[in-house]
């Protein structure tokens, strides 16, 4: 029976133990860990915001104030005090509902940001509900988002009515979708 010896060692030792094996009789079996198990990604842990400090936000960025996602409309910084540091005072509206929300936060303090992405898809029905029936580039279909309220929704109802084909950007956070724009489809 032969005793084995298993070692872990970092990156910057590697050269040195493969020089020692070269002049070793003793036989060795390297297994990196592609040769274990596939440890696949998923978005299902994945974060939904991510930390930046509040003096590196900008106007028109986005942050999150009470819970909900939003989009940075003003800014204005106070001089340090007596006791403390600058303060960063941001106006902020909800990405989903327009909502207006503000926030005084230290600059030196960090803030929650949400990851924002924005997809295009081409419209293809709505149904007697409100609801879109959108397709990606990729051909998969959705049909979970309704139309939205207010002039947008009228705009993509009446180029609809008229058989005209549109591309409907959708913005995501948090969660949350909701379709913040429409454009001809050009083919």
């Amino acid at each position: 029976m032969k005793l084995v010896t298993v070692c872990f060692l970092p990156w910057s030792s590697l050269p040195s133990f493969l020089n020692h094996v070269a002049r070793s009789s003793v036989r060795y079996l390297f297994v990196t860990m592609a040769d274990q198990d596939d440890f696949g990604g998923t978005d299902s842990g994945a974060s939904k915001t991510f930390p930046q400090q509040c003096s590196a936000l900008r106007k028109n960025g986005y942050v999150v104030i009470k819970s909900r996602p939003c989009k940075i409309v003003e800014m204005s910084t106070s001089k340090t005090g007596k006791h403390g540091h600058a303060k960063v005072h941001l106006v902020a509206l909800d990405l989903f509902t327009g909502k207006k929300y503000e926030d005084i936060c230290p600059s030196t303090h960090n803030m929650e940001v949400p990851h924002v992405k924005r997809l295009d898809y081409q419209l293809n029905v709505i149904d007697d509900d409100g609801y879109l029936t959108l397709m990606a580039d990729a051909g998969e279909t959705r049909e979970d988002l309704k139309i939205p309220e207010g002039d947008l929704g009228k705009e993509i109802r009446a180029k609809y009515d008229q058989d005209e084909q549109q591309m409907l950007t959708v913005l995501k956070a948090m969660d949350e979708e909701t379709v913040i724009g429409t454009k001809a489809l050009t083919k």
